[in-house]
């Protein structure tokens, strides 16, 4: 037995079979659906229910408000339609669909970012071009593991793709790199993937905030931007526990003397002493402004910092759809909450 789901976004009608979501219906289908962790986590496939009903499995509040929810807005990953409906995406002006692409590459760069954190840097050997927009993510696959999702360090056009690889407790794929990757290996990237990239249309202030990690994606945010010439301010915070955990700190320091629109704010949220900013990373955004009216916002990191984030950044005064954010999960957290694919830290 199956439902007919209309997608106006798509003017397509597609068959969904009992108990399956919309979106996994809808790509299987052929249909270039907006999506993102495809887990109820990110709201990158947030959609209007204009008629029918459909069960909603579970998902993060973060991803869709209660008061969204009451205004007939659905995730389509986690949409389970009970009678013929009909949906629609929610619209962007400056929505980007880059091809999908199935990428053979080699590593030809790896080394310690931190303690825990390798930097890959892949050639594309065949598959390619491989575009993509700054923030955007990929699902790689080393040899032997299961496939994770990544985000995209490098800016779009450079040659060799960069990747940020945290090892994580559990994390078969991590402990694999800090391992057994060696400069040489094959690898197998797909993608892009992912709403949370750079609006280069927009010229408001830019608020990046990066926890751990999820400095892979707002470094290729911040330098696109920065590439590109884009007049507004760009503030970017990295929240880590301890100096240790801190990289690339050069690296923004000298781009912030060379760019007087770029302000960069390392935060130390273990660290009881020294020059540094001190305690969570949306605490000091939050000390810094008061209104964020007319900003974007850019964030990726552990979905705790995610969520505290997005709620302080809509109690200054921020829309929703100006916050594009990739929340990092385990792939501890991926395997216990039941979801097929997801970023390790």
């Amino acid at each position: 037995m199956s439902f007919k789901v209309r997608i106006a976004g798509a003017d397509r009608t597609i068959e969904v079979p009992t108990g399956a979501t919309i979106l996994w219906s809808a790509l299987e289908q052929g249909v270039d659906y907006p999506f993102g962790c495809q887990s109820g986590n990110c709201g990158a496939c947030k959609s209007h229910l204009v008629s029918g009903e459909v069960t909603m499995e579970g998902y993060s509040e973060f991803a869709l408000s209660e008061e969204e929810k009451e205004r007939g807005l659905i995730l389509a990953c986690r949409a389970v339609p009970w009678e013929d409906c009909e949906v629609a995406w929610l619209e962007e002006d400056d929505l980007i669909v880059h091809p999908r692409r199935i990428l053979s590459c080699k590593v030809v760069g790896l080394d310690d970012a931190t303690h825990d954190i390798k930097r890959v840097r892949l050639a594309i050997e065949s598959g390619g071009p491989f575009d993509f927009s700054a923030g955007q993510f990929a699902s790689v696959t080393f040899a032997g593991c299961a496939p994770r999702d990544y985000s995209m360090a490098n800016v779009p056009g450079d040659p060799v793709l960069e990747f940020h690889v945290r090892r994580s407790a559990g994390g078969t794929v991590s402990a694999y790199v800090a391992e057994r990757l060696k400069v040489g290996d094959s690898v197998r990237v797909e993608g892009p993937f992912g709403t949370s990239y750079l609006r280069e249309s927009h010229r408001g202030p830019i608020i990046a905030v990066a926890g751990g990690s999820g400095m892979a994606p707002i470094k290729s945010i911040v330098e696109r931007a920065l590439a590109q010439k884009l007049p507004q301010h760009i503030h970017l915070y990295f929240g880590v526990r301890t100096e240790r955990d801190l990289y690339l700190h050069d690296h923004f320091a000298a781009l912030a003397k060379r760019h007087d629109t770029l302000h960069f704010t390392p935060v130390l949220s273990e660290a009881v002493n020294g020059s540094r900013r001190t305690g969570l990373v949306h605490e000091a955004v939050a000390r810094d402004f008061d209104e964020l009216d007319g900003c974007k916002a850019y964030l990726a990191g552990p979905p705790v910092m995610v969520e505290a984030a997005t709620k302080m950044f809509e109690q200054r005064g921020m829309r929703r759809i100006d916050i594009h954010a990739d929340a990092f999960y385990t792939a501890a957290e991926m395997a216990q909450a039941g979801k097929k694919t997801g970023a390790e830290l």
